[in-house]
């Protein structure tokens, strides 16, 4: 089978606090992975900032990626740069800087450990909406394993396959899409079914 599908509930999903507030592993790779040994290979969270000031976990040798969700936040990455991200913009920066953080927030984080790379995208679909990605490795001799992510942030969400296989999502769910071979690419289909506009946070990630 080409291609892999894991849909992770939100009430399958760990929270545990960190020093500024509340942070949930919504996905970590190999599943037997631990956080707290920096083990993985990529690891997506959701984390919630409830001070107006906090330092940021010390991660050497990652990279990190942070989108806001909810609420606005400045970043100050002390002798690198600075960023003032608003919902659904995004900031990248090596887990090795010190970084801290300004404003009460709910993020959505991507950690890739070196020998992986990631992006992300925000993805709104307007009311009764349909809106087809494509999934497909560029890169798979590089990179002969991707991953690609898909959380719904808000409402609730239908993702169809070719094959016939249909995924109801809804607030925190998230969907993975797993290869590793090289394959044509994948059309997959995401229909709004809510009565307002819904959110997608899209993580493709590349790794061996």
């Amino acid at each position: 089978m080409p291609h892999i599908f894991e849909l992770i509930r939100k009430t399958d999903q760990t929270t545990s606090d960190w020093s500024g507030g509340t942070t949930t592993q919504i996905a970590i790779y190999p599943q037997q992975a631990v956080y707290a040994e920096r083990n993985f290979t990529w690891r997506i969270s959701s984390a919630r900032v409830d001070l107006e000031e906090s330092l940021f976990t010390s991660l050497p040798g990652i990279e990190r990626l942070i989108m806001v969700l909810e609420g606005e936040m400045r970043l100050e990455h002390t002798g690198h740069h600075s960023s003032y991200l608003k919902p659904f913009d995004q900031d990248s920066f090596s887990g090795n800087w010190t970084t801290k953080s300004f404003g009460k927030v709910r993020d959505f984080n991507l950690m890739l450990a070196e020998g992986s790379f990631g992006k992300l995208t925000a993805v709104t679909l307007a009311v009764q909406t349909t809106n087809t990605l494509d999934i497909h490795n560029p890169n798979p001799d590089r990179f002969p394993c991707m991953t690609s992510a898909l959380y719904c942030v808000d409402k609730t969400l239908t993702v169809s396959i070719p094959t016939g296989e249909l995924y109801k999502l809804t607030a925190g769910d998230m969907l993975l899409i797993t290869t590793k071979q090289p394959t044509a690419n994948l059309p997959v289909t995401v229909t709004n079914t809510a009565a307002n506009q819904a959110h997608i946070i899209r993580s493709d990630i590349y790794y061996r």
